[in-house]
């Protein structure tokens, strides 16, 4: 096999992996009950899946522009998604949306 054979079939694994953690993302975002738990699904394995897809994507082009453009991605992903997070999370508890019986350690609770 050569070098962009190989390239291609690691971009293609790359690919259907990040869509199914994408997949994956997106029912634990419809099915878990809670803020926290919606706010977890929506992070983790989103991001990784985002990540995941553009390493395929980058495998696939292997043109210098458009991987420079795939890292620009991933480095915006990488800081917006858990500063999202975090402010979601913070305003579902400040609105009194989180089950604090759920909580193992509420170190808010004093404030």
């Amino acid at each position: 096999m050569t070098p962009g054979a190989v390239a291609d079939w690691l971009g293609a694994v790359s690919l259907v992996a990040g869509a199914l953690l994408s997949l994956a993302a997106a029912i634990g975002v419809l099915r878990f009950p809670d803020t926290l738990s919606r706010m977890h699904a929506a992070t983790k394995p989103q991001v990784l899946g985002v990540l995941l897809l553009l390493l395929g994507l980058g495998l696939r082009l292997r043109s210098p522009s458009d991987l420079g453009m795939i890292v620009l991605v991933g480095v915006f992903q990488l800081a917006t998604a858990p500063v999202a997070a975090q402010m979601i999370g913070r305003a579902a508890y400040r609105s009194g949306r989180v089950d604090r019986d759920l909580l193992d350690v509420d170190e808010l609770a004093d404030r």
